[in-house]
């Protein structure tokens, strides 16, 4: 059970001073069996004119920040520790019923699995159809694990990742026909190819750990990092990681859960000024082991503006 420590810092610059309009922060990680926050702290540079906290449909905590004056720079400084407890041979209690594919839901979960079903992208040469099912034998049933375990490895193995600035997510037949494309693309990919078989997926927003010794393990690190879920009977919502072939949730720490991508960004708003104003934003993510005696543990406090 390692304790890991999330430093992320987001750098917005204009090229004169602009107003910094509204601001939704969705940085704390979900508080889970698998994963215990231990502490978190923000610093947000201009210090906000005020700061509050809610907990949106999903459950995901979000602050929403607002300003006043005007500002050359705005900065978002979070510093996390949690106790991560990883799955490292992951077999999962799967229901009789669901354990080999296809199989259906339950009446009483359909009502709020439903919308998760649900197609989001456009497929109308059914190309995201047949890759998903290419992943099912001609004949008989497969393991519903194994088919997921496949698909996410699959992606792995024959994908190129390519990191991407631009706001937004690849279409996922545009990231099937070239083959390559950022954590948030194949996730997008690997929810449509679920969706088509009939199974409840939702998109993952949260942080990638790469062990100190091992910094070559994974890709899509330095940054947020996005992954699936899917929702397997008796199991529940299971981590599935497209880009780094990861099934389970070993090295993945969990901040957001969302239907789709752009209920779950991690940081947006506005300003007010020219178009011309805007110099871009950075990231920064840096993900750490931590010793446990060299932190105090504890319940933690509701993020600080310091």
């Amino acid at each position: 059970m390692p304790i890991l420590s999330v430093r992320h810092i987001t750098t917005y610059r204009y090229r004169q001073p602009v107003g910094l309009g509204e601001h939704r922060i969705m940085f704390r990680p979900r508080d889970s069996y698998d994963q215990r926050l231990l502490a978190a702290t923000l610093k947000i540079t201009p210090e906000p004119s005020s700061l509050r906290w809610l907990h949106d449909v999903f459950g995901n905590c979000v602050a929403v920040a607002t300003f006043q004056g005007r500002a050359s720079s705005l900065i978002f400084d979070c510093s996390i520790t949690l106790d991560h407890t990883p799955e490292l041979a992951p077999e999962f209690p799967i229901a009789p019923h669901a354990a080999f594919y296809p199989f259906g839901y339950g009446a009483d979960d359909m009502p709020d699995l439903s919308r998760s079903i649900e197609r989001e992208h456009r497929d109308p040469k059914n190309e995201v159809d047949a890759w998903a099912r290419s992943f099912v034998p001609p004949a008989g049933r497969v393991g519903t694990q194994e088919l997921l375990a496949d698909m996410t490895r699959h992606v792995r193995r024959n994908f190129a990742y390519l990191a991407r600035s631009e706001k937004g997510v690849q279409d996922p037949v545009t990231t099937l026909r070239l083959k390559r494309g950022s954590c948030r693309d194949f996730a997008v990919l690997m929810i449509e190819a679920v969706r088509a078989l009939g199974m409840a997926a939702r998109f993952v927003s949260g942080y990638l750990y790469n062990p100190r010794g091992d910094r070559n393990r994974h890709v899509g690190g330095g940054s947020t990092h996005a992954w699936v879920q899917v929702y397997l009977p008796g199991a529940g919502w299971i981590e599935f990681d497209p880009t780094n072939g990861i099934v389970g949730n070993r090295d993945l720490i969990r901040v957001a859960v969302a239907r789709d991508p752009r209920q779950a960004v991690p940081l947006h708003g506005s300003f007010f000024g020219f178009p011309a104003d805007d110099l871009g934003m950075s990231v920064s993510v840096e993900v750490d082991e931590v010793e446990p005696g060299s932190i105090e543990q504890r319940t933690p406090d509701p993020i600080l503006v310091r």
